[in-house]
């Protein structure tokens, strides 16, 4: 089982993926009304922090053509897609990309499934990049295929190896999650507390 720690928004943050040997980094484009929001500018500048190993990730909804081509020029290995993704969009498209579903809009599943361009599935929360969780139990009936199956929402250090133990997904995705309590940024000793409770899940 892989990990992605994702909304890096410091470039400091790059450190604390590094010592924890993660797979995946996350950033959050285009997106004015998140707080982990950067500019491509601010997310290359993170990414020269991070070991050649740890693949990045843009993060983005409803991405038009044109930031679909500025991130695939910025160099990120995925994009991960909330919301929809348009024909114009998905023409653009020449790095793998997950497409992001929550509980309630499992209806587009059967059309993504079917789509070369999508290698991985990112469930979530109804409000993702809320922490809040929802029932693992609904994807127990998610048949499983080729593409990675991404589970994120609401995940933390306390939660993630009942989480992980009961879907085994390929990858585990958190955000809030590792953040501080008081203060907005990643807190290290609650990512190493994650890597290390996903590392002891069997």
């Amino acid at each position: 089982m892989k990990i992605k720690i994702c909304g890096l928004t410091k470039p400091e943050e790059a450190a604390y993926l590094n010592e924890n040997h993660v797979d995946f980094a996350g950033f959050v484009l285009f997106c004015p009304k998140s707080k982990r929001n950067n500019t491509i500018k601010t997310a290359e500048k993170i990414m020269e922090k991070l070991d050649a190993s740890i693949q990045k990730t843009a993060v983005v909804v409803s991405p038009a053509p044109e930031q679909i081509l500025a991130v695939q020029k910025a160099g990120f290995d995925y994009i991960q897609i909330h919301g929809n993704l348009s024909e114009e969009a998905r023409k653009a498209l020449s790095i793998p990309a997950w497409k992001a579903f929550n509980v309630n809009d499992m209806e587009q599943y059967p059309f993504y499934h079917s789509c070369d361009q999508i290698t991985g599935y990112v469930f979530d929360a109804q409000e993702p990049g809320s922490g809040k969780t929802f029932d693992w139990k609904l994807l127990k009936k998610i048949p499983r295929d080729e593409k990675l199956f991404l589970l994120a929402g609401g995940l933390h250090p306390g939660n993630v190896a009942e989480a992980a133990g009961l879907l085994h997904p390929d990858v585990v995705d958190v955000s809030s999650g590792v953040e501080y309590d008081d203060r907005p940024g990643k807190d290290p000793d609650k990512i190493a507390a994650f890597v290390k409770n996903c590392r002891n899940v069997r």
